[in-house]
Formats: C-alpha cells, structure tokens, sequence
C-alpha cells in the first residue's frame, strides 16, 4: 500500500483537496492544558482529545506550595489534640503554605485569626461551596479562634457582565445566611460584604491597606498571576489588593485594637479552594514589604461536577450541582444521573468491578462520609464487583440528603437579626490577650534595653 504522501493527485482535483494535503491538514485532537484560576476551573484535554480529571500533583509543583503529608497531620493532632478534620485525613484539604508555622505558633501561644470568603454568583450556594466553610468551621473550634468572611459581591460584578451590582448584592445577603448555618460561632465571627463596609466607616483602615498593596502591584504582575489581558476591565486589575488586604490584622482595627505595630505580627491562616491561590500569592509577595506577615493557606480540592472529574461544580450549571435550596426528591434525581465508575453491563460489573476513582457518587462519599471504615468498605466492595452502581448511588443519596437536610434545619434559625449581627463591624470576645507571649518578652526585652541605655549615658 501506497504512503500517505505517496498519493498522486487525482485529475481535475484542486491542489487543495489532495489526498497530500487534507492528510496534512486533518484536524488532530488539540492537547490542553488544565487550567485553574479564580475564574476558569477545568482539568484539559489529552492527545486523544479526552477530557481528564484535575492533576493536584501538578498544581502543586506549578503553584510552588507543598503537600499535607502524613508527618504534618501527625503533627496538627500533636499541637491540637484534635484528630485531623477527614477532608485533612482522605487527602482532599491536601496543600498548603506555612501550615507548620501556624503550628508553631499556636504551640507556643501565639494567637492567629482565619480569613475566608466567597464570591457570590447566584442566590443559592452548592454543597461545593460548602466544603472550604465546613473546613474553617473545624479550624475555628480547633483553635478557638477569630474568624473573617469576605463576601466579594463587587469582584462578581466587576468579571461577569450580565450580573448587576445590585443582582450581587442580593446574592450576597443569602450567601451570607447559608455561611451562617454553617455553624460559626457568632462571638469570634465577622462577615463583611465588600460594598457594605469597604465604603463605611468602619473600612479606613481597610482601605489603607488596599491602597498600600496597590501601590506596589504591577500590571504586569496580575497579568501573569491571573492571565488578564487587555480586554479586562481596570476593576479587575485593582480587585486583588482589595482580596489581599482582609489577611492582614491591621484592617480590622474595631477587632484587633488600634496598635499597628502590635497587630501587624498577629498572623493569618486562610482556608480556602486552590484556585484562590492565585490572589494570595501577590498578597505573601508584598507582605514583607509592608512589615506585615505572610498569610499562611491551607488548600482544599474542589468537589466535582455530577458530570464527571474534569471539572468543579458550577452554580451557572444546574445540571453539575446539588444546591442547598434542593429537595431530596432533586437529589436523588441528580445523583441517579450523575457520572458512573461502574461496567455497562451487571455481569461485566461483576467480572471487573467498578472504577471508585471516576464514579461521582463515591467522591461525594469521600467528601461527606465520616466513617473511615464504611467508606473503605464501600470502596473495597464496589472495586471487587459485590456493590453496584444503583446501591453506590443509592448510599451517597442518604448522605447527600441527610448533610442538606441538617443545613436546612440550621438555615431555619438563621434570622434577620442573627444575620445583622454577624455583618455589624464589632470587638469580637476573645479570652485572653491578643497580642502573644513571644511578642510580650519581646517587648519587655526592649524595654530593658533601653532602659539599660538610660542608665549607662547617665
């Protein structure tokens, strides 16, 4: 047989519609890479032109942080006495920046707050959105700590055309509540939505600092961070001094008192999905260079869409979430339609077991089940064929529909004024003393120091 290039055209064919060249210009499958901003989330296309799941291993070594191992859990259930949360224990809260220096400091008595937030894009949250907030749920009771919520209804309306500052707002106010019934603890929580207190009374010090960080901000720095362009509005551009500044215990001057050199050392841990890496890397940059002290992250996975692993749950895609305003009859039909590890046939099923790293009802098993041992269990038995697609869907619905059901027990109680309290700016209770005992004998050693130099010139 005659190679490809071998091919003589055919008489009276255009030079263009050879056998040559439409060999040469058949359209081949387009490798792409994974792409994970705080815009765009999608695991990319192989050379076969299939779509692939997330590669956190990658997003380890691209973004330069470094992975919860098993040490570092030892030492968290050392310093805390608490057993790691089981998004820390199966892997899914997996990397982190500085971790180990926040234990450190905990274990020598040096106080440190948590920053989260949310962007709000519709007026429902997902139970995707819900794992990051669990996770600082867990971490504010671990460490009996203050706790600050960043609810960015501009930066919404600042990257999606079709939203209204007024649509975000809104969405805000309900995000708001659904963070409540959470479970945060009201007297170490603050919940500020950007247009609310940045612009308030309360926000001078806030804008303080945005301004600092803005300063020293380049253009050229949010381009290669956030792969903006031209067509990118200013607001853009400028939103990620804002996001940056809430790490800093200086911004919030009615919670950490008035001291900018005293508060300045008080540091932050920020949990949060590692698409938001991104800003807090331009944020640890230029820390330093304001005497502040780097934000330490911990970093969790992001629950996949009900279509498969190549992507997060979207709250523009119904059909890919399971939202917190759904009912159990919505769940249980969702979850019958989601991705499958299973055969196509029973007896191939049975032959060959199903695929638990594909199959979306048993990741949602991992993300929700509390028992280490019924989850291996589960795994063990569908991977050898004796547990069924149907009974692996089945299974993950009960756990779905009873971890919403509980929030809409606690969504209930949540109350127009318990929602005011958590946005009114205010001293949060505290016991003890903000300012740490390492930071104390620094302190006195000045003191004595100076002192002794008021004595040896008289």
């Amino acid at each position: 047989m005659a190679e490809v290039n071998a091919v003589p055209d055919e008489p009276g064919q255009p030079p263009a519609l050879t056998a040559p060249a439409l060999a040469q210009t058949a359209e081949q499958p387009k490798v792409k890479e994974q792409i994970i901003t705080p815009f765009d989330v999608s695991g990319g296309v192989d050379e076969t032109g299939k779509a692939v799941a997330i590669d956190y291993d990658k997003l380890i070594e691209t973004f330069g942080s470094k992975r919860i191992d098993k040490a570092l859990l030892e030492r968290f259930e050392k310093v805390t006495g608490h057993k790691p949360h089981r998004l820390m224990r199966r892997g899914m809260v997996f990397s982190h920046r500085d971790l180990d220096i926040i234990l450190d400091k905990y274990e020598k008595g040096t106080p440190f707050f948590l920053y989260t937030g949310r962007g709000p894009s519709s007026d429902s949250m997902h139970v995707g959105h819900t794992i990051p907030f669990e996770f600082t749920k867990f971490l504010q009771d671990v460490f009996n700590v203050f706790l600050i919520i960043m609810l960015t209804d501009d930066e919404k309306f600042f990257h999606t055309p079709k939203l209204s500052l007024e649509d975000c707002h809104k969405f805000a106010i309900q995000n708001a509540m659904d963070i409540i019934a959470i479970g945060f603890d009201i007297k170490k929580t603050f919940i500020f939505i950007d247009t609310d207190f940045v612009d308030g009374g309360h926000g001078a010090a806030f804008n303080r600092n945005v301004r600092l960080l803005g300063k020293r901000t380049t253009i050229n720095q949010i381009k290669g961070t956030f792969g903006f362009g031209d067509s990118n509005n200013i607001a853009e551009f400028a939103f990620p001094a804002m996001q940056s500044a809430t790490a800093f215990a200086t911004s919030f001057p009615f919670i950490f008192g008035p001291s900018p050199k005293t508060v300045a050392k008080i540091p932050c841990l920020i949990p949060c999905a590692i698409d938001q890496d991104p800003y807090f890397r331009q944020c640890r940059d230029n820390a330093r260079q304001l005497g502040y002290i780097k934000p330490a992250l911990i970093h969790s996975v992001f629950l996949p869409s009900l279509k498969g692993s190549e992507t997060k749950m979207s709250a523009s895609d119904a059909d890919s979430s399971i939202f917190l305003a759904d009912t159990d009859k919505q769940i249980q039909k969702k979850i019958g339609n989601a991705f499958s590890g299973g055969q196509d046939s029973r007896e191939l099923h049975r032959q060959l077991g199903g695929r638990t790293e594909v199959d979306i009802p048993f990741q949602y098993l991992r993300f929700f089940l509390e028992d280490d041992a019924e989850l291996e269990d589960i795994r063990v038995r569908y991977e050898k064929g004796e547990l069924e697609s149907g009974d692996m869907k089945m299974r993950c619905t009960r756990e779905v529909q009873a971890y919403v059901s509980g929030f809409r027990e606690r969504r209930k109680q949540v109350t127009e004024e318990v929602l005011r309290t958590f946005l009114r700016p205010r001293a949060l209770e505290f016991q003890g003393s903000l300012v740490s005992v390492e930071g104390e004998r620094e302190e006195e050693v000045r003191r004595l120091e100076k002192r002794l130099g008021e004595l040896r010139a008289a």
